[in-house]
């Protein structure tokens, strides 16, 4: 799907768009205990929630592409084999999501983010990234945290081939942000100076999405 395509419509998408709008399951900072796991106002689930906005675009591993460019030294763009030939780690981390679940322990391999600033070199005036998916979703992070040393972009989950309800092929993870920052069916990332709205930004939420 082309990534300048609104996002459907979808029953789920209004109900976010309104949750928004009313602040409703974004918490806020806590009052104490800011360094225990479960961030304030989440609970524990043990399977992994399905959340979209009403399409999970099909990209085949054979034409899938993941375009890296704004303000860099060198842009480029990875094609399925080029992106899995760059360094592979293995990280777990916990998953937090504005509608009120955290789901600990989660076992990825991917790509460090790190891996791919240091292959596209961002300019001095880049402070922000625009994430861009298949499904034409978008979302915005300061490059302090695309850049956190567990953020990756990952294309396996406990072991498997990410599924695509999940945003596989690949998708980014940055853990210590709420997840509707960790974009899936991951197309481009896009380096740039001031910081851009995306897509729930636009519609209500945080720029920053801190659980």
């Amino acid at each position: 799907m082309d990534e300048d395509v609104p996002p459907p419509d979808s029953k789920l998408t209004r109900s976010k768009q309104r949750w928004a709008s009313e602040r409703k399951f974004v918490t806020g900072a806590p009052t104490s205990g800011a360094h225990d796991r479960l961030p304030p106002g989440q609970h524990l689930v043990r399977d992994w929630p399905v959340l979209d906005l009403g399409a999970q675009p099909d990209v085949q591993r054979e034409r899938w592409r993941l375009d890296i460019r704004g303000m860099v030294t060198r842009p480029v763009t990875l094609d399925w084999n080029a992106f899995i030939a760059l360094p592979q780690v293995d990280l777990r981390s916990d998953i937090h999501c504005v509608t009120t679940w955290s789901r600990y322990d989660n076992d990825w391999r991917g790509v460090a983010t790190h891996t791919l600033l240091d292959l596209v070199e961002p300019r001095d005036e880049a402070g922000f990234v625009m994430l861009h998916g298949y499904d034409g979703y978008t979302t915005n992070v300061p490059l302090a945290d695309f850049a956190s040393p567990d953020a990756l972009i990952a294309h396996e989950w406990s072991g498997r081939p990410l599924t695509r309800e999940h945003g596989g092929p690949a998708r980014l993870v940055i853990p210590h942000r709420y997840f509707w920052k960790s974009a899936k069916w991951i197309s481009a990332i896009e380096f740039i100076g001031a910081d851009r709205a995306g897509f729930w930004e636009v519609n209500g939420y945080h720029m920053r999405g801190d659980p």
